[in-house]
This record gives C-alpha cells, sequence and structure tokens, in this order.
C-alpha cells in the first residue's frame, strides 16, 4: 500500500529522475518531515542544486520559478499553505499566467506550484482557506485538486510536464489516504473521473469532498439510492463534456466544494448546468459547500461547519424526496469532528 504523501513523493522522484531540468524548491522542502512527507530524501537523491530550500518570501521565490521556466527549467514549487501563496499573487497572475498569452504563445511557463489547503485541528481563518476559485478564475492557469491517492502522481507528472503553469492544490487530510494501485504514466488533465455509478443524483465533487461523498454513496446505494459520483481532479480546464452527459442521464446535479458558497467553483457549475441541460433538469441544482464566513480555530465553533458524508447523504434523499437514514455514516464516526483519524497526530 502507498500514501498520497508517498504518491507525490514517488512523482517527484519520477520527475526528477526523468528531467534533468526538473527542480524541486520551495519553504521546508529538504526539513527532517519533507512537507508532510511528500518531499522526504529527495535532496539527498539529487543534491542540493536541484531540490533545496527556500528564505521565507513567497513572492520572491514564485518570481525565481518564472524566471527558471523561462531560462528552460521545470520548477516545482511549493508552499505549506495556500494561504500563504497569496503574497505571490501578483507573480502569479500578472507574469505565470500571462507570458505565453502576451507573447503569442512564443513563450512558455512550465511551472507547477504545490499549495497544501484545507480543515483541521485549530488551522484557523489564515490556514485553512480554500480558494481554488481564486486561480480557476485566471486565464493561463490550470487548477488540479487530486483526491484519490491512485490519482496523486500521474495528475502531479502531468502538471509538471504540462508547457504551462498549473496550481496543484493538496488537502492536508489527504496524504494518508492509501492505495494499492501505483500510477506510472502521468493522468492527462481535464478528465474528470466516474467514482460510482447510477441515475438518481450527478455528484460533483473536488479533493477532499469526494471522500466524504464516497461515504455517502456508498450507504445510499443500500437504500436503493444510486447515484453518479464524478471526482473532478482538475477544476480548470473543467471537464464539461461528462458532466454533462451525466446530468441528461439523472436529471438532478448535487455540487461538492470545500471552498465557500458565492462566486465559487460550484456557483460556476450550476451556471453551466443550466445553461446546457435545462430540459433535462428534473430538479433545480444543488450545491453543498463551506459557508460564506471564516473557519475557526475553536473546535466548538468549528463543529458544524463543514459538510460530512450526512449531509451529502440527507441532501440526496430530499433531492430524491425520500426518507434516507444516516445512522449508518453516523455510528462510524469517531468522537473527534476535526481530526481526520486516529493517525493523525498534527501539529499540521
Amino acid at each position: 500500500m502507498q500514501s498520497f504523501a508517498n504518491e507525490i513523493r514517488d512523482g517527484l522522484d519520477q520527475a526528477l529522475a526523468e528531467d534533468p531540468t526538473v527542480l524541486v524548491f520551495g519553504l521546508g522542502v529538504p526539513d527532517p518531515k519533507g512537507v508532510f512527507g511528500t518531499t522526504l530524501n529527495l535532496q539527498e537523491k539529487y543534491g542540493e542544486k536541484r531540490v533545496f530550500d527556500m528564505p521565507t518570501s513567497e513572492n520572491a521565490m514564485t518570481g525565481i520559478a518564472i524566471g527558471a521556466a523561462l531560462g528552460g527549467f521545470k520548477p516545482v514549487l511549493t508552499h505549506q499553505r495556500l494561504d500563504f501563496a497569496l503574497l505571490s499573487m501578483d507573480q502569479l497572475v500578472n507574469n505565470a499566467a500571462k507570458w505565453h498569452f502576451m507573447f503569442g504563445g512564443q513563450r512558455n511557463v512550465p511551472i507547477t506550484i504545490r499549495m497544501i489547503l484545507g480543515r483541521g485541528w485549530g488551522q484557523g481563518p489564515t490556514h485553512s482557506q480554500n480558494l481554488q476559485s481564486w486561480f480557476a478564475h485566471i486565464p493561463g492557469l490550470k487548477v488540479v485538486m487530486p483526491a484519490l491517492a491512485s490519482d496523486a502522481k500521474g495528475l502531479l507528472l502531468s502538471s509538471i510536464y504540462d508547457p504551462n503553469p498549473v496550481i496543484f492544490l493538496e488537502h492536508r487530510w489527504l496524504h494518508n489516504a492509501q492505495t494499492d494501485v501505483t500510477t506510472v504514466e502521468p493522468i492527462p488533465l481535464g478528465k474528470a473521473k466516474l467514482l460510482r455509478e447510477g441515475d438518481a443524483v450527478t455528484i460533483l465533487s473536488v479533493s477532499y469532498m469526494t471522500i466524504e461523498a464516497l461515504h455517502a454513496v456508498d450507504v445510499l446505494q443500500q437504500q436503493g439510492i444510486n447515484c453518479d459520483l464524478i471526482d473532478l481532479r482538475t477544476v480548470a480546464p473543467m471537464d464539461w463534456p461528462t458532466i454533462e452527459q451525466s446530468v441528461k442521464k439523472t436529471g438532478r446535479l448535487l455540487v461538492l466544494d470545500t471552498g465557500f458558497k458565492s462566486f465559487g467553483i460550484a456557483g460556476e457549475i450550476m451556471a453551466h448546468v443550466t445553461e446546457t441541460c435545462w430540459s433535462s433538469l428534473k430538479h433545480p441544482p444543488a450545491r453543498l459547500t463551506a459557508p460564506d464566513y471564516s473557519e475557526s480555530t475553536s473546535p466548538a465553533l468549528t463543529k458544524d461547519y463543514h459538510v460530512r458524508a450526512e449531509h451529502i447523504a440527507s441532501k440526496i434523499g430530499e433531492m430524491m424526496e425520500t426518507s434516507v437514514s444516516v445512522e449508518p455514516i453516523l455510528s462510524q464516526r469517531g468522537p473527534a469532528h476535526d481530526v481526520p483519524g486516529n493517525w493523525f497526530t498534527g501539529p499540521f
């Protein structure tokens, strides 16, 4: 079995071995914990010129990555928090994303920027934000959000070898997820993955929400409700053909997103489906997201903040106008709501 973190590390290892222009750097990359275990021992294997730490200056290190990319390298830059990367928005939006466009397609900026995001254990309002819609809104940036450990390596390899900038978002609760399927080849960006099949409701999910959705749909299946569960994997570009095909089959849509409700990925998907699949809809499209206020640090205040599997199952029952039981989900729930499992010991 391989963990999500090990798959990320193996992807970096494979890219470094295959292509001498690949660089891996960022705050904490060579530290003993290796960014949640994703960069362990890479500096020892490839040397300090290809795998290295950086000062705490996100805007500067992003500018260095862009310059290196223009100079013929394929940098993989890591920010241990998406929140920290906000200091580099000028470099990302005004330089990396626009270079290919401004120079008529003659120059590319092949950088991959890893950012850790998501909830958990007192991370609070400035260490837990899910701002994927910010990046997806910018032409020229691709946004990848793997949910399954089996997809992590393949999606990372495609990101590294993509000729233009890719924002690669890793939810911190996924790093210890396990898989017995190891990917060697890159997984194409912009292609969603059908995880469960049914004709009741189309469920579109992203990142950690896919894990909650898997628990929900398996319980619903035991109660005779079978849903299409589609893991988006990338939100820019979006796999519209797969989405439309499923909605036209089920006539119902539920979108799950870790981000805020207003002006987010879920709202964009609902708008697109309403425009393209109106005649197929049997029920108004629905969404479950984070509320439109910041996450607190206090466990007492975060208890009801996040969407969980029982909320998804209940929403599906509402859309199907039938009663569903969420007791099978709640009976397996541990006492702590702000840690992903007994294996989690923090601090990050």
